[in-house]
């Protein structure tokens, strides 16, 4: 098994940052890949960005730039730095872990970018 705890998200004012962070746990070496995805309200859940074993990232359009996702094999945690932000990144973010099984998640955490 795969736990996720997510943390750091908060009210930030437009073109502010915040840094989350996913703390994992459990069968940490069953981990293929990683990610963070947000759910806004009324809206489906998106990819918003990805990081795998070899530390290969990928990000949606809409936060490159902006975004970014690393991880600290050492503390066993990732992170998503998130600068620049704008309303539209309000959401739930959630942490997501992949392994051959199954996909595992996180309780996610809110982000409120006030205009």
């Amino acid at each position: 098994q795969v736990q996720l705890v997510e943390s750091g998200g908060g009210l930030v004012q437009a073109g502010g940052s915040l840094r989350l962070s996913c703390a994992v746990s459990g069968s940490i070496f069953s981990i293929n890949a990683m990610g963070w995805y947000r759910q806004a309200p009324g809206k489906q859940r998106e990819k918003v960005a990805t990081i795998t074993s070899r530390d290969s990232t990928n990000y949606v359009e809409s936060v490159l730039g902006r975004f970014t996702i690393s991880r600290d094999s050492a503390k066993s945690t990732m992170y998503l730095q998130m600068n620049s932000l704008k309303a539209e990144d309000t959401a739930v973010y959630y942490c997501a872990a992949a392994t051959k099984q199954r996909d595992w998640w996180g309780q996610g955490t809110q982000v409120t970018v006030s205009s």
